[in-house]
């Protein structure tokens, strides 16, 4: 047979922990669900990348870093405004 699943294994160990040791893993818990930034691009910028990657899977040759640089930055720069 495999081994238990992931979430399981922590139930598992949580049964044995006291109310004390619980909340020490309910803080830790929240502090790295905290951390997960969440990023929200604009309409705009996704349907870019979505225009891109469709003109990359036509074949359609590559831009430089650079070129790809600074179409980024314009494309952020117009998301901070709004």
């Amino acid at each position: 047979m495999g081994e238990p699943s992931l979430n399981k294994q922590i139930n598992s160990y949580l049964e044995q922990l006291n109310a004390r040791q619980k909340k020490a893993i309910l803080t830790i818990a929240k502090t790295f669900a905290e951390e997960q930034e969440v990023i929200e691009y604009s309409d705009e910028f996704k349907k870019e990348l979505d225009r891109r990657y469709e003109s990359y899977k036509g074949g359609e040759a590559l831009i430089s870093e650079v070129a790809a640089d600074k179409r980024i930055q314009k494309v952020l720069k117009a998301g901070k405004r709004k």
